[in-house]
C-alpha cells in the first residue's frame, strides 16, 4: 500500500478550489511549517557550539544563569511533549480507521515532538553559555507555532468539530501552550532586553556558582537534571576511578548553611518571644517557629506526595483496563475522515501500555522530588538547631552546669539525639497527611471493583494496624533493655582490658571471661525478643496482604452476584499491595510523632534555661601598648637546699622591685562588697573586697573548699551576682614599646582552669588557641612549662593529635599544655587556678621561676595565682588570704606578717610539712619522668606495631604497583562474598539450610497463589474453548485458601528463620572473638590500641547484633521478589527475555557504580558526624575556658564549619540515594511497558488472566529494584564489621598447653622457692631484638632480691619472663626443680604471686577483688587486710568485706589500692612474691608500710623486688644490676657499693 500524506482514497483531498484553508489536509501540512523552521535553523547553531566546545572542556558552572521563568518554560515544554504524544496517539489510531494511510493525521504531531525536544535542548545550551541573542528563533519558532495551530482551531469549529472530538481539545491545548511559551520569551526580552532595547542588561550568575567551591548543585541545575540527579553522574562515576573525599564534595550552597537557616529560625523564635514577653510562664512555641522557618519545603514536598500518590492508582487502573479489553482491536470504521472521542482512544490497550508506563515515570519522580525536599529542609532544620543549641550552650550559667541541672551527657543527647529524631520526623512527616488520602483512595477504588467484599478485605488490613503499632513500641523498649545490657557487657569487657596484665599474671583469665559472657548471656536474650519483634513487624507486612486478598476473594464469590474476572482480579491485586505500605509505615510515623514531640519538649527546657549574666563591664574595647617578649637576666632563683620556712624568714622587701605607694597603684580589678552564689539562695562567696594591683603577682591561698577557684570565676563573671559589683579599670601603664602582629586584647583573660581542658588538636593549636603563631614567644612557653621533653616523645612532635580522640596524655601534661595556653595568650591579666596541683617539685619551681615569675612578670602582665604551695608566698607583691568564702587577709607578705602573726605561724607550720614532702620527692624518680615512661611506653608499642604493618604494606605495594588503579577499582566494587559466606557459616548451616528453604518455598508459594488466581479468574471468562476443564466454584476456593494460609506460615517461618540465624552468628562471632582476644599474647595489647579492641566489641558487635539480619532479610527478600517476578513475565511472554538483556546490563552498571560511591559517601557521613559531637561536648566542659578568653565567636564559626562539612556530606548521600532510585524506578518503568507491549502482542482473551498475573509482577519490580541496590550497598558496610571481627579471630593465642603432665607436678609447688636462671634469652617478638641477653643467676629459697638498672635495662622484662608473658627463646628458668618452658601457663601463673607498678582494683567488691577464684575463707581475707593495714578502714566500711568497689578503684586513694594489691598478693599463698616497681606511684607513708610487711609476712617467702628507687633494696640480700639487657653486677649491697666504680654506686649517688 502506498503511502500518501493525505491518503489515496479520496480523490478530493488534494483539491483547493474551495479556498487553501478549507483544505484540512493542507492546514496540517501548514502545521509543519513551524517545526521545519525550528529545526533547520537550530541544528546548524548547535553543531557549531558542540563542535567548539571540545568534549574535554566542560562549560564551568560559573557561566550558568537561568533566564527568567526557566521553571516554568521546562514545565510548560514537558506538558507540550506529552499532548504531543497524545495527538501522534490519536492520530495513528485515526489512521487505522481510514482505508488508506493518512500521515497528515500523526505527522506533524510526530515533527512537533521532535521540534519541542531541540526548543528545550537550544535553550539549555543558550542558557548554559549565557547568551540570550540566540532566543530570537526561538521566539519566532512559537509565534508560527502559534499561528498556525490557532488557524487549524478555527478551522476546526467552522466545520462544528467541537469539545466532543479529542483532536479538537488536543489542538485547542497546544495553542494555549503555544501561547504561554510565547508569553514567557517575551518577559525574557522584558527583563534581559536582549533585543529591542539599547542596553542589553547585565546579569551575573548566583554568588555559589562563582564560588568554584561549591559542589552541590541540586538547587542551581535545570529542571530535568534536578527531576533525575544528573548532576550526581560526574561525583557517582567519578567515585569508581577514585574515592570521594571532603575536597570533591566542596561546600555548601548559602542558602543550606548552618547560619543562615540559624538565623531564619531564630527570627522566627524571637518573633514568638517577644509576643509572649508579657507572660513569662509560656515559653514560645519551636513547633511553630520551626514552621514559620520551614514550613514552604514541607507543603511542596507535600504536593509531590500527594501527586505522586494519586498518579501511584493509575497502575491498577491502567492493568484492569488492558486485562478487560485484551483481544479486542476490532476496527469497523473506515470512512475518509474520522474523529475520535476520548474513551475510543482509551479502549485501546497499547494507548493504556504508553499511558501507563507514563504515569509510573512521573509517579516516581514526583515520589523522589518529595523526599528529596523533605530531606533537605530536614537537614536545614538540623544545622539551625544545632547553632541555636550551641549559641545556648555558650551563654549557659556555669551554676547550672556544676549543680548538674544540666549534665554533659543531657547536651550530648540534645546534638546526637533529638535533633537527629526532628530531622527524622521531618523527613516522614508529609506522610502523616499523605498516608490518610491514599487509604481513602484505595478503599474507595477496590470498593468500586468489588463492591462490600472489598471493605471486608480492607478492615482485616485496617484492624491489623494496631498490632503493628504495639509490635514497634515494643521494639523500641527492647532495643532499650538490650542497650543497658551492652553498655554493662563493655563496661566489664573495658575492665578486663585494661587490667588484662594482672588478669594473666594470676591466671584469672577464665573468671573474667565468665562474667563478661554472663552478661552478654542477658543481652542475648534481650537480643532474641528484638529478633522475634523484628520477625513479627516483617511477618505482618508480608502476611497482610496475602491475608486481605484471600478474605476479600473468597466474600466475593459468596456474596456478590458478578463472577470475578481477570480484570477486576488483579487490579484488586495491585491496589491491596499499594494499601499495605502506608498502613505498615504509618506505626513508624506514628512512633517517630511521639518521639519528636518529647525531643522539642526537652529542646524547649533547653532553651529557656538560665543563662550567663551579662557582664558588660569586661566589654570595653581597649588597645594596649605591650612590652617586648625580652627576658631579663635578673630574677629571682628558688634555693631547694634551704627549707622554705628559713627562706620566707630571710625574706627581704629588696630582693623584689619596688612597690609603689597604695594610693598611685593602678587597680586592674576591684571587687566592692561582693556576694556570690552558685544559683542556690545563699551566697558562696561573701563580703568580698579586694582589689588586684596592674602588673603584680597576686597569689589567693586558702584550705581546700574556701572559695578560692569560685572568686576566681565570680570576677569572670561565672557567679552570679547576688549584690556588689565587679570594676575592671581601663588604666594602664603607657610605656610605647609594640611588637609586630601583636596587640594586647582588653577583652579576655588568659585563664587556666584546675581541672585540665583540652581541645581535640594539635599541641600547637592547644597552646596557641587561636592567637598568631609567633616561634620566638612559642618556644619560650614550652621552656617555661618544660613541654619540650614531652613533645620530643609524640611521634609527630607538637603536631600530633591529643585529646579524647588523639593521644593521652597524663594529668601534669595536660595541665602544663594548658598553662602553657594561659601563659602565651597576650592578654593584661592571667588567671592562673592551682596550676601545681598535678606537678610534681621540680617542675612547680620551673614552672614558678621561668613561666611565672620571669615570662610573664616581664611583659608586665597582671598575675592571679591560686595555690597550696605556701613556699612561693616570697614571691608574691599581693596576697589574698581565704577563709569558707570570705577574704580573711589581704596585703603584701610584710602586711600579713606584721598584724596576723597567727596566720603568719600557722604557715610556717604547714610549709614544715611540705618539707618533708619535699625530702621524699626529690630522691628517687620524679613523678614527670613516670610519666613520660608511660607515654614512651604507650607509643613505642604502637610504633613496633605500625612499623611492621608499614614494611607489609611497603611489600604489598611494590607488588601492586603495576596495576595499582584498576586494582583498586576492582576491590571497591566487588562484593566481599568470601565475609559474606562467613557471616552465615557462623550461623550454622542448619539454619542457614532452613532459610534458603524457607525463602525459596515461600516465594514459590506465592507465586502459586496468584497463578491459581489467575487459572480460577480465566476459567470465568463467558466463553471457554472447549478443550478446557471446566471445574467447579468451590474447588478453586478451596485451593485458594489452602494456598493462601500455606503462604502466610511460610512468611512466619522465613522471617523468623532469618533472625534466628543472626542471632546465632552474633553469638557464636562475640564468644570467639572475646575467648582469643582474652587469650592472646599480652605483647597483643602492647601493640594494639585499646581502642580499637574496645569497638570490635562495641559498634562491630552492635552492627552484627541488630544490623545485619534485617538488612539480610530485606535484601533475600526483594531479590527472590524481583526474580520471581521476572520469571513470571517471561513465562507469560516469553518475548520479554530480549528486552531483559539489555535492561540486566544497565542495572548492572547502575549498581556497580552507586555501590562504590555510596560508600565513599558513607564513610564520609560518619568521619564528619564525630569532630561535630566531640566539639559540642568539648565547648561544654570548657565553658569557663572558652568565655574568660572571649573566644566564643571563633568557636561558633568552629560549629558552622563542623555542621556544613556534615551536612554536606549527608545532602549527597542522600543525593546519591535519590540518583540510585530514579534510575532503578525508570528501569521498572520501562520493565512494565515491556511487559504490557510483549503480552498485547503476543497473548489472546482467553489468557487474560495471565496477562494479569504478568503486568501486577511487572509492577512490583519497580518498587524493589532500588530496594536490592541499596540493601546490597548497606549489606557492603555492615560486612567490614564481620570483617574486622574476623582480623581479630586469627590472632595467635598463647600456648597454654604444658609438655609436662599435671601429676608430676606438686600441689604445693614452688615449695621452697627456689630460682636458677639458666643462660636466659627473651623478646617481645620473633621480629625484635632480644630485651635479655644470657643471663644466669641462682636464688637461694626464702632470700630477698633486688633487680634495679636503669631506664630500659630490662629490668621489667625479667619478671615477665618468670610468667612466660615473653618470648623465652634460649636458655630456661628453673623453679623448685621444675622448668618453667614445660608447664601449663595456668599452672605456672597461679602458683606465683606478683605486685604490679600501677594499681589494678576491678568493680565489684573488696571480697571479689582479694579472691576472685572464691577459694579462701573469710578469715584468711581479714588476716590480709590487717598485714596490709587496711583492716580497720575496712571495716568501717558498709558492708565491710562485701564494700563496693569502683571502676577502677577510684574510691581508693592510689596508696589505699597498691595496699591492696599487697593484701591481694599475700593472699595467694605462693612462696614466691615478685615486686614490679610496686612502690613508683606511691607515697612514703605507704611505702613504708609496704617494706615492713613485706619483711615480716613474707619472711619465709622469696621476694624479688623490681626497684624504682634504688634506696628500697640496700637491705636485700642480693642486688642484680642490669645494663642493656645483660646482667653485669650480681652481689649484696654493701658489696657493691664497697666498690666506687661499680653500676649500683652509680645508680645510688645519681637516685637513677
Amino acid at each position: 500500500m502506498s503511502l500518501s500524506f493525505c491518503g489515496n482514497d479520496n480523490a478530493s483531498a488534494y483539491s483547493v478550489y474551495e479556498g487553501v484553508l478549507k483544505n484540512g489536509c493542507f492546514v496540517d501540512a501548514l502545521n509543519l511549517v513551524p517545526h521545519v523552521f525550528l529545526l533547520f535553523i537550530t541544528f546548524p547553531i548547535l553543531f557549531i557550539g558542540w563542535g567548539s566546545q571540545s568534549s574535554k572542556v566542560q562549560i564551568h558552572h560559573n557561566t550558568w544563569l537561568h533566564f527568567p521563568g526557566h521553571n516554568l518554560r521546562w514545565i510548560l515544554t514537558f506538558a507540550l511533549l506529552f499532548v504531543h504524544v497524545c495527538e501522534i496517539a490519536e492520530g495513528i489510531v485515526s489512521n487505522e480507521c481510514m482505508q488508506t494511510p493518512h500521515l497528515h493525521l500523526f505527522m506533524p504531531a510526530l515533527m512537533g515532538f521532535i521540534a519541542a525536544i531541540t526548543s528545550i535542548v537550544y535553550y539549555h545550551n543558550i542558557e548554559t553559555s549565557n547568551f540570550p541573542k540566540l532566543l530570537l528563533a526561538l521566539f519566532i519558532y512559537w509565534i508560527l507555532a502559534f499561528i498556525t495551530k490557532t488557524i487549524k482551531l478555527v478551522k476546526y469549529s467552522e466545520v462544528s468539530v467541537g469539545i466532543q472530538h479529542l483532536r479538537f481539545c488536543i489542538t485547542a491545548m497546544l495553542v494555549i501552550l503555544y501561547a504561554l511559551l510565547m508569553a514567557v520569551e517575551i518577559n525574557v526580552i522584558r527583563v534581559r532586553k536582549y533585543v529591542f532595547f539599547t542596553s542589553p542588561q547585565k546579569v551575573k550568575p548566583p554568588e555559589d556558582l562563582q564560588d568554584l567551591g561549591v559542589r552541590f548543585l541540586q538547587p542551581f541545575v535545570n529542571l530535568l537534571s534536578k527531576a533525575t540527579y544528573w548532576w550526581m553522574n560526574h561525583v557517582i562515576v567519578g567515585a569508581h576511578k577514585r574515592p570521594i573525599d571532603l575536597k570533591k564534595i566542596g561546600k555548601l550552597p548559602i542558602a543550606m548553611r548552618a547560619l543562615t537557616n540559624y538565623i531564619r529560625l531564630k527570627e522566627t523564635y524571637e518573633e514568638q518571644r517577644k509576643k509572649l514577653a508579657d507572660d513569662p510562664d509560656k515559653a514560645p512555641s519551636i513547633w511553630k517557629s520551626m514552621y514559620r522557618a520551614f514550613g514552604q519545603p514541607i507543603l511542596l514536598s507535600s504536593t509531590f506526595r500527594y501527586l505522586a500518590d494519586l498518579l501511584g492508582f493509575a497502575g491498577p487502573l491502567c492493568i484492569s483496563g488492558i486485562v478487560m479489553r485484551l483481544g479486542d482491536q476490532s476496527n469497523s470504521c473506515k470512512t475518509s475522515v474520522y474523529f475520535l472521542s476520548t474513551d475510543e482512544l482509551l479502549e485501546k490497550t497499547f494507548v493504556l501500555a504508553v499511558l501507563l508506563f507514563l504515569a509510573l515515570v512521573l509517579q516516581r519522580t514526583f515520589l523522589q522530588a518529595s523526599y528529596y525536599v523533605t530531606i533537605e529542609t530536614g537537614i536545614n532544620l538540623r544545622g539551625a538547631l544545632l547553632a541555636m543549641i550551641y549559641n545556648k550552650i555558650l551563654r549557659l550559667s556555669t551554676s547550672n552546669m556544676s549543680m548538674g541541672e544540666m549534665t554533659l551527657g543531657q547536651i550530648n543527647n540534645l546534638v546526637a539525639i533529638e535533633t537527629n529524631q526532628l530531622m527524622w520526623f521531618l523527613f516522614l512527616c508529609p506522610n502523616l497527611w499523605a498516608m490518610p488520602v491514599q487509604i481513602i483512595m484505595g478503599v474507595i477504588l477496590l470498593y468500586y471493583l468489588l463492591d462490600y467484599s472489598a471493605l471486608i478485605g480492607a478492615s482485616v488490613i485496617v484492624l491489623l494496624a494496631p498490632v503493628q503499632y504495639f509490635i514497634a513500641t515494643k521494639l523500641a523498649d527492647v532495643q532499650k533493655s538490650s542497650l543497658d545490657y551492652s553498655t554493662d557487657r563493655l563496661k566489664k569487657t573495658n575492665e578486663i582490658l585494661k587490667g588484662i596484665k594482672l588478669l594473666k599474671l594470676y591466671a584469672w583469665e577464665s573468671i573474667f571471661c565468665a562474667s563478661v559472657e554472663e552478661t552478654r548471656q542477658k543481652e542475648l536474650t534481650s537480643l532474641k525478643t528484638f529478633a522475634l519483634c523484628t520477625s513479627l513487624s516483617i511477618f505482618m507486612n508480608a502476611a497482610i496482604p496475602i491475608a486481605a486478598v484471600l478474605v476479600t476473594f473468597v466474600a466475593h464469590s459468596y456474596i456478590s452476584n458478578s463472577v470475578l474476572t481477570p480484570a477486576v482480579a488483579f487490579a484488586s491485586l495491585a491496589l491491596f499491595h499499594i494499601l499495605v505500605t502506608p498502613l505498615f509505615l504509618l506505626s513508624t510515623v506514628v512512633r517517630f510523632a511521639v518521639k519528636a514531640l518529647f525531643s522539642v519538649e526537652k529542646l524547649g527546657e533547653f532553651l529557656m534555661s538560665d543563662e550567663i549574666g551579662e557582664d558588660s563591664w569586661r566589654n570595653g574595647e581597649m588597645s594596649v601598648p605591650l612590652e617586648s617578649c625580652r627576658k631579663h637576666p635578673t630574677s629571682v632563683t628558688i634555693n631547694r637546699k634551704q627549707p622554705l620556712r628559713y627562706q620566707l624568714d630571710n625574706y627581704e622587701q629588696s630582693s623584689r622591685r619596688p612597690v609603689r605607694p597604695v594610693e598611685t597603684e593602678d587597680i586592674s580589678v576591684k571587687v566592692t562588697n561582693g556576694y556570690f552564689s552558685w544559683g542556690s539562695n545563699q551566697a558562696t562567696l561573701s563580703d568580698i573586697n579586694i582589689r588586684i594591683p596592674t602588673g603584680q603577682l597576686i597569689m589567693i591561698v586558702g584550705q581546700v573548699g574556701c572559695g578560692k577557684s569560685s572568686l576566681l570565676l565570680a570576677v569572670l563573671g561565672e557567679m552570679q551576682t547576688v549584690s556588689g559589683k565587679v570594676y575592671w579599670s581601663n588604666i594602664y601603664d603607657s610605656e610605647p614599646t609594640f611588637e609586630a602582629g601583636w596587640s594586647k586584647n582588653r577583652n579576655s583573660v588568659a585563664y587556666a582552669a584546675q581541672k585540665s581542658w583540652l581541645l581535640n588538636a594539635t599541641v600547637e593549636d592547644n597552646i596557641t588557641f587561636g592567637s598568631p603563631f609567633n616561634k620566638q614567644r612559642y618556644k619560650a612557653v614550652i621552656d617555661a612549662c618544660s613541654l619540650q621533653p614531652d613533645i620530643d616523645l609524640l611521634p609527630f612532635g607538637d603536631q600530633t593529635e591529643i585529646g579524647e580522640r588523639g593521644i593521652n596524655l597524663s594529668g601534669g601534661q595536660r595541665q602544663r599544655i594548658c598553662v602553657a595556653r594561659a601563659l602565651y595568650q597576650n592578654t593584661n591579666i592571667v588567671f592562673l587556678d592551682d596550676p601545681f596541683s598535678a606537678l610534681d617539685i621540680h617542675l612547680s619551681d620551673h614552672l614558678m621561676q621561668e613561666g611565672i615569675l620571669k615570662f610573664l612578670q616581664d611583659d608586665k602582665r597582671t598575675v592571679v595565682l591560686v595555690t597550696h604551695k605556701l613556699q612561693y608566698l616570697v614571691h608574691a607583691d599581693w596576697i589574698i588570704a581565704m577563709k569558707d568564702g570570705t577574704v580573711l587577709r589581704e596585703g603584701t607578705l610584710k602586711d600579713i606578717q606584721t598584724n596576723d602573726v597567727e596566720l603568719y605561724e600557722h604557715w610556717k607550720t604547714l610549709m614544715n610539712r611540705q618539707d618533708q614532702e619535699l625530702e621524699k620527692d626529690t630522691d628517687g624518680d620524679s613523678q614527670t619522668t613516670m610519666e613520660r615512661k608511660n607515654l614512651r611506653r604507650a607509643l613505642y608499642s604502637r610504633e613496633t606495631k605500625s612499623q611492621i604493618d608499614d614494611e607489609d604494606e611497603e611489600e604489598e605495594e611494590e607488588e601492586e604497583d603495576e596495576d595499582t588503579m584498576s586494582m583498586m577499582t576492582n576491590r571497591r566494587t566487588k562484593i566481599p562474598w568470601g565475609v559474606c559466606w562467613r557471616y552465615l557459616s557462623s550461623g550454622g548451616f542448619v539454619l542457614l539450610f532452613m532459610m534458603v528453604f524457607s525463602k525459596l518455598l515461600k516465594h514459590s508459594v506465592i507465586v502459586a497463589i496468584d497463578y491459581w488466581l489467575a487459572t480460577w479468574t480465566s476459567s470465568n471468562m463467558s466463553s471457554i474453548p472447549e478443550n478446557v476443564p471446566v471445574f467447579d466454584h468451590s474447588y478453586f476456593i478451596t485451593g485458594f485458601s489452602i494456598l493462601c494460609s500455606s503462604g502466610i506460615a511460610l512468611c512466619l517461618i522465613t522471617s523468623l528463620s532469618v533472625e534466628w540465624m543472626g542471632h546465632a552468628a552474633a553469638k557464636n562471632l562475640h564468644h570467639n572473638l572475646l575467648n582469643k582476644i582474652i587469650l592472646a599474647p599480652i605483647r597483643f595489647f602492647d601493640v594494639t590500641p585499646l581502642g580499637q579492641i574496645l569497638n570490635r566489641f562495641s559498634a562491630d558487635t552492635n552492627i552484627i547484633d541488630q544490623h545485619i539480619p534485617p538488612t539480610l532479610e530485606s535484601l533475600t527478600r526483594s531479590t527472590l521478589l524481583c526474580l520471581f517476578a521476572i520469571g513470571i513475565i517471561a513465562f507469560v511472554t516469553p518475548m520479554f527475555l530480549a528486552a531483559m538483556v539489555p535492561l540486566g546490563i544497565t542495572f548492572y552498571f547502575i549498581q556497580k557504580y552507586f555501590r562504590v560511591a555510596s560508600k565513599d559517601l558513607q564513610d564520609l557521613d560518619d568521619s564528619t558526624q564525630l569532630p561535630l559531637l566531640c566539639h559540642f561536648s568539648e565547648t561544654a566542659e570548657g565553658l569557663t575556658t572558652i568565655r574568660a578568653f572571649r573566644h566564643e565567636a571563633r568557636f561558633k564559626q568552629r560549629m558552622l564549619e563542623l555542621t556544613d562539612t556534615n551536612n554536606t556530606a549527608y545532602l549527597f548521600l542522600s543525593a546519591a540515594n535519590r540518583w540510585l532510585e530514579v534510575r532503578t524506578d525508570y528501569l521498572g518503568a520501562v520493565i512494565v511497558l515491556t511487559a504490557a507491549v510483549a503480552s498485547i502482542w503476543t497473548l489472546d482473551k482467553f489468557q487474560a488472566g495471565l496477562v494479569g498475573l504478568g503486568l501486577t509482577y511487572a509492577l512490583t519490580v519497580t518498587n524493589y529494584l532500588n530496594w536490592v541496590v541499596r540493601n546490597l550497598a548497606d549489606l557492603e558496610v555492615q560486612m567490614a564489621a564481620v570483617k574486622k571481627v574476623n582480623g581479630f579471630l586469627s590472632t595467635e593465642s598463647e600456648n597454654y598447653e604444658g609438655s609436662i603432665d599435671l601429676v608430676q607436678v606438686p600441689e604445693d609447688w614452688p615449695q621452697h622457692g627456689e630460682i636458677k636462671i639458666q643462660d636466659l634469652c627473651v623478646r617481645y617478638d620473633p621480629l625484635l631484638k632480644p630485651v635479655l641477653k644470657h643471663v644466669n643467676a641462682n636464688i637461694s629459697p626464702g632470700q630477698k632480691v633486688g633487680i634495679c638498672g636503669r631506664t630500659g635495662s630490662g629490668k621489667s622484662s625479667l619478671s615477665l619472663a618468670f610468667f612466660r608473658m615473653v618470648d623465652i627463646f634460649d636458655g630456661k628458668i628453673i623453679i623448685d626443680g621444675i622448668d618453667i618452658s614445660k608447664l601449663p601457663l595456668h599452672t605456672l601463673r597461679s602458683r606465683l604471686s606478683i605486685i604490679l607498678q600501677d594499681p589494678i582494683l576491678f568493680s565489684g567488691s573488696i571480697r571479689f577483688n582479694l579472691d576472685p577464684e572464691r577459694k579462701c575463707k573469710d578469715d584468711r581475707l581479714w588476716e590480709a587486710l590487717e598485714i596490709a593495714q587496711l583492716k580497720n578502714m575496712v571495716k568501717a566500711l558498709p558492708g565491710g568485706l562485701d564494700a563496693v568497689v569502683t571502676e577502677g578503684g577510684e574510691n581508693f586513694s592510689v596508696g589505699q589500692r597498691q595496699l591492696f594489691c599487697l593484701a591481694r598478693a599475700f593472699v595467694r599463698n605462693s612462696s614466691i612474691l615478685i615486686m614490679d616497681e610496686a612502690t613508683a606511684s606511691i607515697d612514703m607513708a605507704t611505702e613504708n608500710i609496704l617494706q615492713k610487711v613485706v619483711m615480716t609476712a613474707f619472711a619465709d617467702r622469696t621476694v624479688v623486688t623490681i626497684a624504682h628507687r634504688v634506696s628500697s633494696i640496700l637491705e636485700a640480700d642480693q642486688v642484680l644490676v642490669f645494663s642493656e639487657g645483660m646482667l653485669v653486677e650480681c652481689d649484696t649491697a654493701t658489696n657493691l657499693l664497697a666498690q666506687e666504680d661499680s653500676l649500683f654506686s652509680v645508680l645510688v649517688k645519681t637516685h637513677k
